[in-house]
């Protein structure tokens, strides 16, 4: 068994415990119906966090948490998975592919309990050791009701870095993140970068280089879907990079 500071308890675990992976942690969290749009910012986040030197830390669920973790191990880095449930609970295949890939990075399985079935009250009580292990903690989408909000709320609650991504106003799994914003519960994480001019989301700043258009131009012009385009530039539009008036959208010279 193990224990990190800042938790009382001692946890079971599997991998190889190093202290040093406890050293630099931050939880990146969110909705298991995970959309396009939180898939796109966990590829742009999570890089920048790994490149960075921390550990990321999730809860090895389905959706925001899993990619999470799958993004960490692409990039070479190290990533701790708190589990819902008791560490010795047979997973299914896939999650064992991923759980064997974390150990074997030099990660770690970890859980408050040696046989526990998943069970309603398990999650929140898994929640909590993240946000005492974390020194940040970014939500990438969360619906009104979602346990990523628990989790940012007892982070807040022990004083650590909240941080959540504003997200289309249509989009049922942004109304959490997007409350955390407008209640001042988080900072608002952005790219602090230019949208890269190389990449498929790039194709939005090329077009409007040259002209104002509609959301309906661009859907036409990029054969994109609506959503991808509306979260593109709801991006664009956050980080300072295009304004919109009377339906047309534009770069920010």
């Amino acid at each position: 068994m193990g224990k990190f500071s800042g938790w009382k308890g001692e946890l079971y675990y599997k991998g190889e415990w190093q202290e040093a992976l406890f050293e630099k942690c931050v939880a990146v969290v969110g909705s298991r119906r995970m959309t396009s749009y939180g898939e796109r910012v966990i590829e742009k986040l999570v890089p920048q966090l790994v490149n960075e030197g921390w550990t990321i830390v999730s809860g090895f669920m389905y959706g925001v948490d899993q990619a999470a973790h799958r993004t960490c191990l692409e990039v070479g880095g190290k990533t701790i998975a708190v589990l819902g449930w008791g560490i010795n609970e047979t997973l299914d295949a896939s999650d064992q592919i991923l759980g064997d890939q974390i150990i074997k990075s030099g990660g770690l399985l970890i859980s408050e309990w040696e046989d526990q079935k998943p069970a309603q009250w398990t999650f929140p009580a898994r929640n909590k050791i993240v946000a005492a292990m974390a020194e940040r903690i970014y939500v990438i989408e969360a619906a009104s009701k979602s346990g990523a909000l628990i989790t940012a709320e007892m982070g807040r609650n022990l004083g650590k870095e909240i941080w959540a991504v504003p997200g289309p106003v249509t989009s049922a799994v942004s109304a959490g993140t997007n409350w955390l914003i407008k209640t001042g519960r988080a900072k608002m994480w952005v790219p602090g970068e230019s949208i890269s001019r190389g990449t498929k989301t790039g194709d939005l700043y090329i077009l409007l280089q040259n002209e104002t258009l509609t959301v309906d131009e661009l859907v036409r012009k990029t054969g994109r879907s609506v959503q991808e385009v509306g979260s593109e530039l709801t991006m664009m539009i956050l980080s300072g990079e295009a304004a919109e008036e009377e339906g047309k959208y534009y770069l920010v010279e």
